[in-house]
């Protein structure tokens, strides 16, 4: 009965595992309880039915945890991103990074928990390589393409809340991990790269300029007529290891994620909850 109550679509599949979106259409536990035990795609990309192997067993946890969220609820719209299927060479590294989504989303929850679940997902749970999350519904930046000066100081607000609680994203380059709300108010995604800074360091300073640069070029792209003259200057000189990275890394970068994994930067119109 559980598997009428829950709709699950898949939003992603690759190297690293699944990313599905979870929906209960009925309120109370077994709705929820479904959302660890549905049947989602194993690493050859075929659905494959629920308890049928040992991934689907480890998924049983992550339903519990639901069901306890769910209970009273009308409905319940959750991410699922599970490692567990990932291929087996690229496994650790798929694991190291939902650990550390894991890790920035607790530590945003509890230092920031009046946005938690609104301006940036919600952690839910992390065991056994499956991540559980609260889905955030909006537009992805490129697709809304917001041009309103509000718009994008509300965006920058919200950096600074998190660089303020000593938490940087280190991913907004990229503008599927931006989302603009139904309200027209802003929210951030995929935290995967997200650090949470033990100390004000010279290190985080320089992750948290970044994260500002790289607001500050989406709202060049999108409302350029309010930059400021500080604004303008952050633009034209970013920092050594950015300048560094543009001229080396990125160029691997781009070959691995373009050639060998298929990816795109605006890949988020399929994978914008994740």
């Amino acid at each position: 009965m559980a598997q009428d109550c829950l709709q699950v679509r898949l939003l992603k599949s690759d190297l690293f595992g699944t990313v599905e979106q979870l929906h209960s259409t009925e309120a109370g536990e077994e709705a929820a309880s479904g959302m660890g035990l549905a049947a989602g795609p194993d690493s050859s990309g075929q659905e494959t039915s629920a308890l049928a192997s040992s991934q689907d067993a480890q998924a049983m946890a992550a339903g519990e945890e639901a069901s306890a969220i769910a209970a009273g609820e009308e409905r319940l719209t959750m991410v699922r991103r599970n490692t567990t299927v990932a291929k087996w060479w690229v496994r650790p590294l798929a694991v190291y990074l939902a650990r550390r989504e894991a890790r920035t989303l607790e530590a945003l929850s509890q230092r920031l928990p009046d946005l938690a679940g609104l301006r940036f997902p919600k952690l839910l749970q992390w065991q056994d390589g499956i991540l559980l999350r609260t889905w955030v519904e909006g537009e992805a930046m490129q697709q809304a393409k917001p041009t309103t000066p509000l718009y994008h100081q509300q965006l920058l607000r919200l950096m600074a809340q998190m660089h303020f609680q000593g938490i940087t994203h280190n991913d907004l380059a990229k503008e599927p991990n931006i989302l603009v709300l139904p309200d027209g108010t802003p929210a951030i995604l995929d935290l995967q790269l997200g650090r949470v800074a033990r100390r004000r360091s010279a290190w985080f300073r320089l992750l948290a300029r970044e994260d500002l640069r790289h607001l500050l070029k989406h709202k060049r792209t999108y409302c350029a007529a309010s930059l400021t003259e500080r604004d303008k200057r952050i633009l034209a000189t970013p920092s050594l290891p950015a300048r560094l990275w543009r001229q080396t890394g990125k160029r691997v970068y781009m070959f691995v994620t373009r050639r060998i994994l298929k990816w795109s930067d605006r890949e988020g119109a399929g994978d914008r909850g994740a």
